[in-house]
Parts: C-alpha cells; structure tokens; sequence
C-alpha cells in the first residue's frame, strides 16, 4: 500500500510540474504575440475561445458522462471558470502591463501563502512548521529569481492586480482540488474553458480580433510564425495540456502542496527566455532558484510526512 501511495504520489507530482512547465512556456508565445500588436486582454481571450472550441467537443464525442454535472454542481464549476480559468489570466496580464513583469510574477505566486493561511483558517488543519518554511523559502527564492529590486516605482493598480491574480490562482487550487476530487478531469477542464471563454468574450471579444494581424509574424528569437500558429500552440500546448495535467495531480495532490509546485512556473519561464530571448540568469537568480527548490523541496517532503504518518 505504502509503495503505490508513494507511486501515485510520485506520478501526480509529474503531472503537476508538467503543467507549470507548459503554463511557463505560454509567457515567450504570448510576448511574441502582443509585440506583433495583439493586445493582452484580446491574447486571453482568443486563447480560452480556442482551448473551449478545440477541447469541449472532443469530450462531449468520446466522454459525455463526464461533461454530466449536478445542480449542486453548478456553483463551483462558474467559481472554477470564472476565477481559476478566466480570471488568473486576465489579471495576470493586467499587472503585467503597469509593472515589471517579475513583480508581477511575485504577486501572483503568493497563492500558495493564501492556500495555506485557507487550509489553516477556515478548514482548521494544521500544517506542518516545515510547510510553512518551505513556503518562505520558495517566494524568498522566487524574488530573487524575479529581481524585484530593480523594477522602479510601483503603479498601485498593477500591485493590485497581481494580489487579484493571486487570489484568483489561489482558488483555482482550491477550487480545482475540489472539483477534482469529485469529477472527470477532462469535463471539469473542458466545462471551465468554456464558462471562462463566455466571462472573456464579454471582457474583450474574440471575433474582434482584426484579421489582418492574424497573418503578421510572431516573432520569438530566431523563429518566426504568424499569429494564427502562435495563438493556436497557447491553445492547445499551453492551455488545454497543463489544465488536464494540472487538475489530474489534484486528484493526488493537497492544494497546499501542488501551489507551491507552481512555483518552479516562473523558473522554467527564466530558463525558457535563457535558451529562446538570450537573457542569461545571474548570479543571485541561479542562487534564487536553488532556493526556490529548496523550498518546494521542503514543502514536499513535509507534505509526504504528514501522510504517510496519518491513519487510513
């Protein structure tokens, strides 16, 4: 039993940092499209129309029953769509817009300090010391992979922003461990992109997308693609693959656990501008991600402590 708790475990911990490599990898793609003159709110939007469109038909063809929820169901399915789908994007992109991008990147990784502070509070479980070191040393980490110190003064709307960001990334853990728990994987995604295109297409619609632009050249170090291409790789790659991933290791996962797996997000986003933009990591951004997995690391291994030595 401990063997297979372990594997799962083990598994689900994959999928989990599967989904936060590919949830990184949307960061140069959508650059490269809001440079080609596409703006972010548009980019969010087309992005889950297109994920909505490409993955809800294909489940209600070869797995209708999972597309059946219940009316007790109703509720946190809009609360799934509308926070943990439509609004950790939007925000996302609207902090990034009036501050630099890595303070942006610290404000919205403060979810996994307000999973735990929920976990603790208002389900009264009490978390390791180790947990919450862990998590100290991840965004500590965090800020130095980011660099916050040299972004200049702080717009106060993009501060707030990115704290709406990560409230909002906050719940799509804790809403998403919820509904993972209770529903096939590929519904609950499928059912959240669509609920998150419907709350999008009423912030910026897609259809108003010039079609002119669709054609410019997103341009991403030495490659070049038309927008289309770029648009229709966040959709699937970085969209429709990591929410799978992401809510199919919740099934395994703790919240507390898989939000600060979300960490290492903004570490492979680091690497990716390394080896895609040219942009070296520094000397206190290498000591930064050592750091941040240390972290993660900690929160892990006092995570699986706390299971294996609970009752069954």
């Amino acid at each position: 039993m401990a063997v297979m708790e372990t594997t799962s475990r083990a598994r689900a911990t994959g999928l989990s940092l599967t989904s936060w490599v590919l949830f990184a990898s949307s960061g140069p793609l959508a650059k490269a499209v809001m440079a080609a003159g596409c703006p972010a709110a548009a980019v969010t939007s087309v992005r889950i129309a297109l994920a909505a469109i490409l993955l809800a038909p294909v489940v209600a063809v070869l797995r209708p029953q999972a597309l059946r929820f219940r009316r007790a169901d109703l509720w946190p399915l809009l609360g799934y769509g509308l926070v943990g789908v439509a609004g950790v994007q939007l925000f996302f992109f609207l902090a990034v817009a009036r501050v630099p991008v890595g303070v942006a990147m610290v404000l919205v990784n403060l979810a996994p300090a307000l999973v735990a502070l929920w976990v603790r509070v208002v389900r009264r479980t009490r978390l390791p010391g180790l947990v919450w070191l862990g998590i100290g040393l991840a965004v500590a980490g965090l800020a130095l992979v980011a660099q916050v110190w040299q972004g200049a003064r702080l717009d106060l709307a993009g501060v707030a922003a990115g704290l709406a960001a990560a409230v909002c990334s906050a719940g799509y853990f804790l809403l998403g461990e919820h509904g993972a728990s209770r529903h096939d994987s590929s519904g609950l995604t499928a059912a959240g992109l669509v609920i998150g295109a419907v709350v999008m297409a009423a912030v910026s619609p897609p259809w108003t997308l010039p079609s002119g632009l669709l054609h410019a050249p997103a341009v991403l170090g030495g490659l070049r693609a038309p927008v289309w291409l770029a648009l229709l790789t966040l959709a699937v790659a970085c969209t429709v693959l990591p929410y799978l991933a992401g809510l199919r290791a919740l099934r395994e996962l703790p919240s507390a656990l898989a939000s600060v797996l979300a960490l290492v997000e903004p570490l492979v986003a680091a690497v990716l501008a390394w080896l895609l933009l040219g942009q070296a990591l520094g000397g206190a951004q290498l000591a930064g991600a050592v750091i941040l997995l240390a972290g993660a690391t900690l929160v892990q291994l006092a995570s699986k402590a706390v299971s294996t030595s609970s009752p069954s």
